[in-house]
């Protein structure tokens, strides 16, 4: 097993970012978690749904029992195309134990990605409690099961919010000229502002010196700030 992997990853516009791999346990005691949220929303469901066939006609029986089966299926795929898809990659298992999922090469995770690995879970489950999975983990260079190397994702670790420094309110405007700023160095600021609590201390301060140093001699203002506040008023500021 990979014990506090680094990652280093290139994004689009030539950026380096390093980011911690998660390892074997956090990873099983997140999915443990998902697994045991996920049996309780079943025993609801199936619990409901006997409910409701002692009262239903004996002829549509059957039909009722394929639907059960049809929403179970649902809630097992839905329940990480969701979470994954739409909460940046964090199940409530992954939330838990400081884990998410991104995308291997710094491109924004797609919903694509998050199905594909999800789907390859009824592989990396086999023979029983994600062996085949654990296996692939232990012996990949990036810490990845099947369905990751299948989708082009890692998981890493991820940094708690009550790590991020404090920011400037994005409704105050400070009327700087930021004309000069091109989209591409917006987009650039916007990435790193999004996924700075993906990356260790250091390439944290390194990544944000870097920018800052790049962009504050062309705007009109933000001396006064440090440079990663600099950086989140300049998005304000672009947004406005």
């Amino acid at each position: 097993m990979h014990l506090d992997d680094r990652l280093q990853i290139e994004t689009p516009e030539g950026v380096t970012i390093e980011l911690t791999l998660a390892g074997l346990g956090s990873r099983f005691g997140a999915c443990a978690l998902d697994l045991l949220i996920q049996g309780v929303l079943m025993v609801v469901i199936i619990t409901v749904l006997g409910l409701a066939g002692t009262v239903v006609d004996p002829d549509l029986l059957v039909f009722f029992q394929g639907v059960g089966t049809f929403v179970l299926a649902v809630v097992v795929v839905g329940y990480y195309v969701l979470f994954e898809g739409f909460n940046g990659g964090r199940t409530p298992g992954k939330a838990a134990f400081g884990i998410q999922v991104v995308s291997a090469d710094g491109t924004p995770l797609t919903l694509g990605a998050v199905m594909l690995r999800t789907l390859m879970r009824l592989i990396d489950f086999l023979p029983v409690l994600y062996a085949v999975g654990a296996i692939s983990i232990v012996v990949s260079s990036k810490n990845q099961r099947l369905g990751d190397l299948v989708a082009g994702t890692v998981v890493i670790r991820s940094r708690s919010r009550a790590s991020q420094p404090a920011s400037v309110a994005r409704g105050e405007r400070r009327g700087w000229d930021t004309a000069t700023i091109t989209r591409e160095e917006v987009a650039l600021v916007r990435r790193f502002v999004e996924r700075r609590n993906e990356l260790t201390p250091e390439a944290r301060r390194r990544l944000a010196s870097e920018l800052a140093a790049k962009l504050r001699p062309r705007v009109d203002g933000g001396s006064e700030l440090d440079d990663e506040r600099f950086l989140i008023q300049l998005l304000a500021e672009k947004d406005a």
